[in-house]
């Protein structure tokens, strides 16, 4: 399959793309972008072959699956650490209130002597 209107039309996209940086900022929506300029400019008498075509899509549904996937487990850290703070706070506040009942009973047991 021969792609060179698309690549010809986006000198400039693939030129900056190079760059470490500007691919991991890619995302869902540009993949979109590129697929329809690719189906914008493919010639009639030859289009994309199907599987070619089920490929993209595949892999479109496999970014979006990721994507979500690592907002959910980022919630899902946030929500831990939230927790974990709180049951550290919680194990404080207990032993503070223990030793300061074993310190009451210390008290109250010299002073009955």
């Amino acid at each position: 399959m021969t792609v060179s209107s698309v690549n010809s039309t986006s000198a400039s996209t693939s030129t900056s793309s190079t760059n470490k940086n500007s691919l991991a900022s890619l995302n869902s929506g540009d993949f979109l972008k590129l697929m329809l300029a690719q189906m914008q400019q493919q010639d009639p008498t030859n289009p994309v072959d199907q599987k070619e075509m089920l490929a993209q899509m595949a892999q479109f549904s496999q970014l979006s699956s990721t994507t979500e996937m690592s907002d959910t487990l980022s919630t899902i850290s946030s929500k831990l650490d939230t927790l974990v703070t709180a049951q550290t706070s919680t194990n404080e506040a207990l032993t503070s209130l223990a030793q300061q009942v074993a310190a009451s009973q210390a008290t109250d047991s010299s002073t009955s002597a």
